[in-house]
């Protein structure tokens, strides 16, 4: 059983981000990078599989710059087999994405595909039901808990109501959420082991996927900034406060 995960190289989550003068985007001048914390997620998911004899092979898929190999090298040291890099100068959107992983699973027929439910630098979590449509699997989202048996996954899953229960054939696409599990740190014996497992890089232009954006950004700003909050020495005040800012 093959496990294909698909991982994103993002501004880390630590960093607080600053917009550009005009508006245009985030600096990522001198900002550290690392991988999507939900992917990070879904990497751990499939080593696990593996460990446990259920996936004989997992392999790790990022589309962006030749840095991402360095996210890549991160997932083959948690315990990947080997990597992909579609190598791209130019931002994806998510339709692209999800059409040029669909094109990889065409080539590596995986039994299951894993992926973060959403990437922390644009929150958009479309990439998992779009890749779904493309292929035409069976999709579960935000797994909070994952189990592979007799040809079919059983993902539990929360709702605005409770706990929600799919389950579906194999092959399919899940999304992970982070109460799935706690991804491991990469060992410097297997972070040098990593540096000799195979990380083939493909041109985005030799992939024969229409990757047009389909999306405009008009501009990108800060949000305002909180206003101080107001103090109140008994509960009537409080209350009293609520009713005048019209929460009551």
């Amino acid at each position: 059983m093959k496990v294909l995960v698909a991982v994103k190289r993002v501004v880390d989550a630590d960093v607080k981000v600053r917009v550009r003068a005009d508006g245009s985007g985030i600096d990522t001048t001198g900002v550290k990078f690392s991988m999507n914390p939900f992917d990070a997620v879904a990497v751990e998911e499939a080593v696990k599989l593996r460990e446990a004899g259920t996936a004989t092979e997992v392999v790790a898929l990022s589309i962006g710059p030749s840095q991402a190999q360095d996210t890549l090298r991160t997932a083959l040291a948690m315990g990947a087999d080997r990597a992909i890099l579609i190598e791209s100068g130019d931002d994806v959107q998510p339709l692209a994405v999800a059409k040029l992983i669909a094109a990889v699973a065409k080539k590596e027929s995986p039994d299951l595909i894993l992926l973060g439910k959403q990437a922390i630098d644009d929150d958009s979590g479309q990439v998992g039901p779009m890749l779904a449509g493309l292929l035409g699997w069976g999709q579960a989202s935000f797994a909070a808990t994952l189990t592979l048996a007799d040809g079919a996954a059983t993902v539990e899953s929360e709702a605005d109501d409770g706990l929600m229960t799919s389950r579906l054939p194999l092959p399919c696409v899940v999304t992970t959420d982070l109460r799935l599990n706690k991804p491991r740190y990469a060992s410097l014996p297997n972070i040098m082991k990593a540096k000799k497992k195979p990380l083939d890089v493909l041109p985005l232009a030799e992939m024969g996927v229409d990757t047009a954006p389909r999306l405009t950004v008009l501009g990108v700003t800060e949000p305002p900034k909180r206003k101080a909050g107001v103090k109140v020495t008994s509960v009537a005040e409080l209350v009293q406060a609520l009713k005048q800012a019209k929460v009551l």
